[in-house]
């Protein structure tokens, strides 16, 4: 069995892969990296009934790999690219061979990945991604609960909050919908619900994502984009997400087990030819 985790700031995913399939999968939060990376592995081993002797090899990824210095429970492992593991993990669980692959945290890293050519390499990262909606929604609507805000998303009304092309101009402009958003926010009053400011999170940073996205797509010749991480999974942002897709003619896919792609592709890296900064602790 080889284990792959993708260790964050605040959360630690672990994911068992036997031949390449996954027979297991877990989150677990902690503040500390190192605790978090400790508990996910025993947490794991206790939740699916496996003992550490079953476990051959563990690849860690992510930020909080950094802070590891030694093998965790006494088994090998190899710390490895942040970067190819979000790539051959896009590919993964997108079933695609060529693909531009949107890692969604706290913030937002875009790479490419060709699994045939095994070229991954980073394209570009914003500081916007979940981490911007939790602090805007604590600063402007008291919470950092998500499971709260994205049910005040989901009741929000986006023309309340955000100009469109059609608040500033009656007349048509080539290849712009009228509905496309001109100023995000633009529109908002001195009383504005908490619903229609939610939206309007959501939509300001899942259209910086996708925008960038496609603008790198274009780059490489890549019709299909990947979206990743927790972030991906978010109904209201998917929905703003299928939006930038049309508009832009560009295929967007979310799939099963996206918010695990990093640690499977950390995983993935025990049956690939390159492993690029492959470190064994």
């Amino acid at each position: 069995m080889i284990v792959g985790l993708d260790i964050g700031g605040s959360t630690t995913k672990i994911v068992a892969l036997e031949n390449e399939k996954i027979i297991g999968k877990l989150q677990v939060k902690a503040d500390d990296p190192v605790a978090s990376a400790y508990g996910a592995v025993g947490k794991f081993l206790n939740h699916h009934g496996f003992k550490v002797e079953h476990v051959d090899k563990l690849f860690v990824t992510g930020v909080g790999s950094s802070f590891l210095k030694q093998p965790i429970l006494g088994i090998e492992t190899h710390r490895v690219s942040e970067v190819s593991s979000i790539g051959i993990g896009g590919c993964y669980v997108s079933r695609l061979d060529r693909v531009v692959v949107v890692s969604m945290g706290t913030g937002t890293a875009i790479v490419f990945a060709d699994r045939i050519k095994e070229d991954v390499h980073h394209m570009i990262g914003s500081g916007v991604g979940g981490g911007t909606i939790l602090g805007l929604a604590r600063a402007l609507l008291g919470t950092r609960d998500i499971h709260r805000f994205s049910a005040l998303s989901d009741k929000g009304n986006i023309n309340a909050v955000d100009l469109s092309i059609n608040d500033i101009s009656k007349q048509e402009i080539a290849g712009l919908h009228p509905d496309v958003t001109a100023s995000n926010f633009g529109k908002v009053v001195d009383v504005t619900n908490e619903a229609d400011i939610a939206i309007g999170i959501t939509n300001l940073v899942f259209q910086t994502i996708g925008t960038l996205a496609v603008a790198v797509a274009r780059g490489e010749g890549c019709k299909d984009i990947v979206f990743t991480g927790n972030l991906s999974h978010l109904p209201s942002g998917q929905k703003m997400l299928k939006l930038v897709a049309e508009l832009y003619d560009f295929n967007f896919h979310f799939p099963k087990y996206g918010e695990y792609a990093t640690a499977i592709g950390a995983a993935l890296h025990n049956h690939l030819s390159f492993k690029a900064e492959d470190e064994v602790l």
